[in-house]
């Protein structure tokens, strides 16, 4: 399950980002993932709270955002969505294409907290 190997990069990505802000912890993290990315967005969300187990974002809650496959022609140079198994241009069905879209693996927001606002622990 190389989901786990994705969610400690994130983790360490993460981290830095608090760091580098002087931040407490992180309440939201936002990743968006396309079906082409070769990550199972199911598994990358039971993976992150076994890697962020003791850290800064240990109660942040991940959020996995779907990014839509999209092609752009090289034929008629018109961009649509396509499937993922079937990468043609939606305007005039040519094969030439380009993903411009869907592969993608991307840390795309961070909400981080300056305070702690954690429940006290008993």
């Amino acid at each position: 399950m190389h989901e786990l190997a994705v969610a400690q990069a994130l983790v360490e990505q993460v981290d830095a980002v608090i760091r580098q802000h002087g931040a407490t912890h992180a309440s939201l993290i936002r990743v968006r993932i396309g079906p082409l990315a070769g990550v199972v967005p199911e598994l990358l969300a039971s993976a992150f709270p076994l890697a962020a187990a003791g850290s800064r974002m240990e109660h942040a809650e991940l959020d996995l955002v779907a990014a839509p496959v999209r092609v752009r022609c090289q034929t008629c140079g018109v961009e649509t969505e396509a499937a993922m198994n079937s990468l043609i241009c939606g305007a005039c069905g040519d094969w030439h294409t380009q993903v411009i879209s869907g592969d993608e693996l991307l840390l795309e927001s961070i909400e981080l907290e300056t305070t702690s606002s954690l429940p006290p622990e008993s």
